[in-house]
């Protein structure tokens, strides 16, 4: 029962990212469709869910990683951002957001890779 009751609340979670991602402009929709997808694929145990009204993916009830739409703020271009539960750490020194205009499939590769690194 426990276990129905989780897979309920992540697929009510995931609607709920689909709808945020559907009300989105065009630009930031399509983008936030592709991280979506990719996330989906790279890290599939990532639950959706939103995080300060953002399309976000969790580990363990904590934000790994999230979109940022370019309209909501009002800025030249999306971010995927990473938190500090990612394990992304190289060194001293590392990025934790990346900005987003328009994704190629070398692109879709490298944030592919870096989910799969994130989620560990």
């Amino acid at each position: 029962m426990k276990e129905h009751g989780q897979e309920q609340q992540k697929a009510a979670a995931e609607r709920d990212v689909l709808a945020k991602i559907a009300e989105m402009p065009e630009a930031d929709r399509v983008l936030a469709e592709r991280i979506h997808a990719i996330v989906k694929t790279a890290a599939a145990d990532l639950t959706p869910k939103l995080w300060y009204g953002m399309p976000a993916y969790a580990k363990d009830g904590k934000v790994l990683c999230h979109f940022q739409s370019a309209q909501k703020f009002k800025t030249r271009y999306a971010t995927l951002g990473f938190s500090d539960q990612a394990a992304l750490d190289d060194g001293a020194l590392w990025p934790t957001a990346y900005a987003l205009r328009e994704l190629t499939a070398a692109d879709e590769q490298r944030i592919s890779a870096l989910i799969k690194k994130a989620a560990g």
